[in-house]
C-alpha cells in the first residue's frame, strides 16, 4: 500500500522529521496537534483555548487530505493534567456529533512545547 503525504498551511508545520498526516488507503492518520495558531506558532491560552485549536488544527489537516470530522473513527487525546479532562470534554463535543468516535485520553507527564492538550484522530476519506 502506497502513502502519502498531508501538508497545509492551514495548521502548524511539522517542528520535526514527521508529517502532519499520511494517507494510507482509504484512511488519514494525523500526528498530535497541539493547540499552536498557525499563524504565529504560538499556543493558545488556557486548555480550553489550546483544546479548540487543536481540534481546528486536526480539522485543518483532514479538510486538506479529503476527510472531515465526521469520517473520525478513533482519537486519541493527551492531557497534561487529567484534573483538564472534563474542560477538555467541553470543547471535544462541541466539534463531534453522535456517533461519537471511539476516544482514548491519557495524562502524560509532558508534552512539546508544554502544551496542555495534544490530538490526534483516524479517519476515513470520503
Amino acid at each position: 500500500m502506497s502513502k502519502k503525504q498531508v501538508a497545509t498551511s492551514k495548521a502548524p508545520g511539522a517542528i520535526g522529521p514527521y508529517s502532519q498526516a499520511i494517507i494510507a488507503g482509504n484512511w488519514v492518520y494525523t500526528s498530535g496537534q497541539l493547540g499552536l495558531d498557525p499563524a504565529t506558532g504560538e499556543l493558545a491560552g488556557d486548555v480550553q483555548a489550546q483544546a479548540r485549536q487543536s481540534l481546528a488544527n486536526v480539522q485543518a489537516i483532514l479538510e486538506e487530505a479529503g476527510a472531515s470530522l465526521d469520517l473520525v473513527v478513533k482519537t486519541t487525546v493527551f492531557l497534561k493534567d487529567m484534573n483538564d479532562f472534563a474542560a477538555v470534554n467541553e470543547v471535544y463535543s462541541s466539534f463531534f456529533k453522535e456517533p461519537y468516535p471511539a476516544r482514548s485520553a491519557v495524562e502524560v507527564a509532558r508534552l512539546p512545547k508544554d502544551g496542555l492538550v495534544e490530538i490526534e484522530v483516524v479517519a476515513r476519506r470520503k
